[in-house]
């Protein structure tokens, strides 16, 4: 027992020393040894292991105050990788990210159908396919996360369900056995979540609430700095409240819930109805909203007070210091943020302005991949998010 919980301080120390040394990128021992209140000799034994892993080297010597030089410790950013991949609704995205979570590849496949067969062996190919033209990188993966939109089984590795694309039960197993590295499984909105915590606009905060637009709608939560996922791992399925219960049906069998009216599929869907100018995306709404066109200008004001009611909704339940959007609309900030603001706050006996601050993502479209792939590296080497 004395012997595990001296091997536990020891890795605990590890991704302390890591996490600072990603941080300042290059420092003495003594240096870490003060910032860290940790001794002498375990930084000295632990920073060495780093060398010899090829994670960190000594890069000359330090000016001296007294006495020998100091030696410098430096951190080794593209030592190690990792793999992310985003499963959307006709495409697998691959990311290819260094420690610092630099994207130094980005590979996309078609998916021609939506299942199992296909899909796993779209991501088989493109990643073997990458790996098989990197050797170096292959012999340092430290393994491959995905963004799923379903509910995810992290420890069966399986995607039970995800109703948007009537996906059930697949299971990753047989990728981590072919690839002979760690295969990470999360619902793409967590993934979003923990990107915007560790990446983007959240960076360092505590409690927030990152909701995710895509074709349904996700959400990820984190209270004091760490992801809550609920008592069966299942917490953040956001986009299946009820705003309106005699409402549009949704494809999880209910009436009315909150992602039938504030998904990118449901501002298609409303724009196209009854019009023979078909938009197959929102960049195309937005822009004939710019252009001033009537219908684009009542369906977009109509999308804003249901994605603001949703939102104030969460606000209600959780009171967190920041609600983060991510998702294809986050780039349209400049059209969304003040007006829902606007009306998350008017006629609110419980909240003001300021209260809560709504903050659009900066990592856009990447917040889920980016969070997939931090996955493996937060695992090996950082305190866990997840």
């Amino acid at each position: 027992m004395l012997a595990l919980d001296h091997s536990d301080i020891k890795t605990n120390n590890k991704k302390r020393i890591l996490k600072l040394l990603s941080k300042e990128r290059e420092l003495t021992k003594l240096d870490i040894s003060r910032k860290l209140d940790i001794s002498v000799p375990t930084v000295t034994t632990i920073t060495n292991e780093l060398i010899e892993e090829g994670i960190a080297l000594e890069a000359g010597m330090a000016t001296s105050t007294g006495g020998r030089k100091p030696v410098i410790i430096k951190f080794l950013p593209d030592s190690r990788y990792s793999i992310g991949i985003d499963l959307g609704r006709d495409f697998i995205k691959m990311i290819v990210t260094n420690l610092d979570s630099k994207i130094i590849e980005d590979r996309r496949k078609e998916l021609t159908v939506i299942n199992e067969t296909e899909i796993l062996g779209s991501v088989k190919s493109l990643i073997d396919e990458f790996l098989n033209e990197n050797e170096y990188i292959r012999s340092n993966l430290l393994g491959i996360g995905f963004s799923l939109p379903g509910t995810v089984n992290e420890k069966e590795l399986k995607l039970e369900v995800a109703t948007n694309f009537k996906l059930k039960n697949i299971s990753f197993k047989i990728l981590e056995e072919y690839f002979n590295v760690p295969i990470y499984l999360e619902n793409e909105a967590n993934a979003g979540a923990l990107a915007e915590s560790e990446l983007g606009i959240a960076k360092d905060l505590n409690n927030l609430i990152y909701v995710s637009v895509t074709e349904g709608i996700g959400g990820g939560i984190i209270i004091n700095n760490n992801m809550y996922k609920g008592r069966s791992m299942r917490a953040g399925e956001i986009g299946h409240m009820t705003i309106n219960k005699n409402g549009r049906l949704c494809n999880c069998g209910k009436k009315g819930c909150w992602e039938t009216y504030a998904s990118n599929r449901a501002m298609i869907n409303e724009y196209n109805k009854e019009n023979n100018d078909k938009a197959s995306n929102i960049d195309q709404i937005i822009e004939k909203y710019k252009n001033g066109e009537e219908k684009a200008i009542d369906v977009i004001e109509q999308y804003i007070e249901d994605l603001a009611e949703g939102i104030q909704n969460l606000i209600f339940i959780f009171n967190p210091d920041y609600i983060v959007v991510g998702g294809d609309i986050s780039k349209y900030s400049n059209i969304f943020q003040d007006k829902i603001s606007e009306r998350i706050f008017e006629k609110n006996e419980f909240y003001s302005k300021g209260d809560v601050n709504i903050l659009f993502s900066l990592l856009g479209n990447d917040s889920n991949i980016l969070g997939a792939s931090l996955i493996p590296i937060l695992e090996n080497f950082r305190f866990e998010k997840i």
